[in-house]
């Protein structure tokens, strides 16, 4: 099987849109980890994308606005939220590389149901705030319930930096990616997924206290994050979902401005 190349604008361009989103204000932080430990966690036939023999969690919080159906125009409200997703790297039997969420916590209500309902993405509902001053910004994320706080809290702070010209092997192998995974009514699925090419700046991580990693059945990252990354964002555009051929065991590695309320 030969794998699709890492490229900066989708492979695999998005004629008519099922979906429609931006997707702002976001920063990226990844940690390495060994490809056996994750592969259990990701949807059978798929496994997990490596660079160089090491895949990656990442960390992404950010701000969704103007989701929307078809070709859009996007919800102004009920489209427009705060979001932090947990995420692993997969690739399928047919060579498409992908995203796949272990969690996704989310501060509007409806999206939460639909993307659970429709999906079948582990949306959470939670409360969320995005708070940028000048060159820093502060995400916070927790449970609406205080009985469920244990585990289910996040709050990073970052410090963006300059633009980046022309991102290295590894910024491009944690950022291009065109589609994403998903178990979908007994089956796996590849949602394709188009956008223009990221807009990235280098960015220096602050602070961190974060549960959700460990809440979402990773190892514990205990070292800081080897990639910070900032992007103000890009307008996406989803396509129809494709079948993932299940050919091989699920477990196989693969080879080698001022506070937004949300």
């Amino acid at each position: 099987m030969e794998i699709e190349p890492i490229t900066l604008s989708t492979p695999r361009p998005v004629r008519r849109p099922t979906l429609v989103q931006r997707w702002d204000e976001l920063t990226f932080l990844h940690w390495p980890v060994e490809p056996e430990h994750v592969a259990p966690l990701l949807p059978a036939g798929t496994r997990p994308d490596t660079l160089d023999g090491v895949t990656y969690v990442g960390l992404v919080p950010f701000l969704m606005r103007g989701v929307g159906f078809g070709p859009g125009p996007g919800l102004p409200y009920l489209g427009t939220f705060c979001e932090t997703n947990v995420r692993l790297y997969s690739v399928d039997g047919q060579g498409r590389r992908g995203v796949v969420f272990r969690s996704l916590d989310a501060a509007r209500l409806l999206p939460v149901l639909v993307g659970r309902l429709t999906v079948r993405l582990p949306y959470r509902w939670s409360t969320m705030r995005l708070r940028r001053e000048r060159d820093v910004i502060t995400y916070s994320c927790g449970p609406r319930r205080r009985r469920a706080a244990r585990g289910r809290t996040s709050r990073a702070v970052v410090r963006i930096a300059g633009a980046i010209a022309e991102p290295t092997r590894l910024e491009r192998f944690l950022t291009a990616r065109w589609g994403l995974h998903v178990a979908w009514h007994g089956r796996t699925v590849h949602l394709p997924n188009d956008h223009a090419p990221w807009p990235l700046h280098r960015a220096e991580l602050l602070d961190l206290d974060d549960d959700l990693i460990a809440t979402a059945g990773l190892p514990p990252m205990t070292g800081p994050p080897v990639s910070v990354l900032y992007s103000p964002g890009v307008a996406v555009r989803f396509g129809t979902p494709h079948r993932v051929s299940i050919t091989q065991p699920r477990n196989a590695s693969a080879r080698k401005e001022g506070p937004h309320r949300c």
